[in-house]
Formats: C-alpha cells, sequence, structure tokens
C-alpha cells in the first residue's frame, strides 16, 4: 500500500480535510485528528481506542505496532509496504468514527464511509470557478 492511496481513502470520508501537524500531515474530522502522516511516506499513525488497537495488532502484527506517546499506547504505527489495503481502510474508518461528531456520524455518507455528494450550489461554486 502507498501513502498516496491510505491519504485518498481519508479524505473520502466525511468532512476529513489533510491539515500540517508540526512536522507530519494530519488527517481530521471537524478539526480533530485521526490519523497523522510523518514526512518518510511509509508509515501512517492511526488513532484508535485500546480494544480496537489490540485486537487489530494480535491479528497483524507483521505490519501493525503500537504507537507510543510516552508511556501510553495511544494508536497504531501501520507499516505501509506489508500493509492490507482493506485492513488499513478500516482501521481508518475506526478512527475517523472515534472522532467524528454524533449528529455527523448519523448522516447517510457517514453510514455508508463517504463524502456526501456536493450540494447544487457547490456545483455552480465549481463550475464558475472553472
Amino acid at each position: 500500500m502507498m501513502i498516496a492511496q491510505a491519504c485518498r481513502f481519508a479524505l473520502s470520508l466525511p468532512e476529513t480535510t489533510e491539515e500540517p501537524h508540526f512536522h507530519a500531515s494530519s488527517y481530521r474530522v471537524r478539526g480533530k485528528i485521526f490519523a497523522t502522516a510523518p514526512p518518510e511516506d511509509d508509515v501512517l499513525h492511526i488513532f484508535i481506542d485500546e480494544e480496537e488497537r489490540e485486537a487489530a495488532h494480535a491479528l497483524e502484527p507483521d505490519f501493525l505496532k503500537k504507537l507510543f506517546w510516552g508511556k501510553r499506547a495511544c494508536g497504531l504505527r501501520v507499516f505501509l509496504a506489508n500493509a492490507s489495503s482493506k485492513v488499513l481502510d478500516n482501521l481508518l474508518m475506526q478512527a475517523w468514527k472515534r472522532k467524528a461528531p454524533k449528529l455527523l456520524l448519523a448522516t447517510p455518507a457517514a453510514a455508508a464511509g463517504r463524502k456526501p455528494p456536493p450540494t447544487a450550489s457547490a456545483k455552480n461554486k465549481t463550475m464558475k470557478s472553472a
């Protein structure tokens, strides 16, 4: 899996933005970080809760390692060269759901794990700027 594929999937999730975070890129939903991409391009950090982290790490120890903040595990470091895209997409979705507001989670687009289609006004703005 390549970093570009992982980033594309993260950005496909509703209301996700990419913003700088110190030396890394961060993926946020309404300002809350759910993943970061350090500049090395061979790893992705995904912030999921303990239960999900432990289960995923136990199933895929070849490409998932615990990510620590000091002495506390706070997520997973995904080594992309060996990562399964299906597992990575699932982890990104779990991390996104953990940070997304409840009202956003209730939308049909969120349930499907994709951005909602653009509104008519957004389409008109895009067409006018082209």
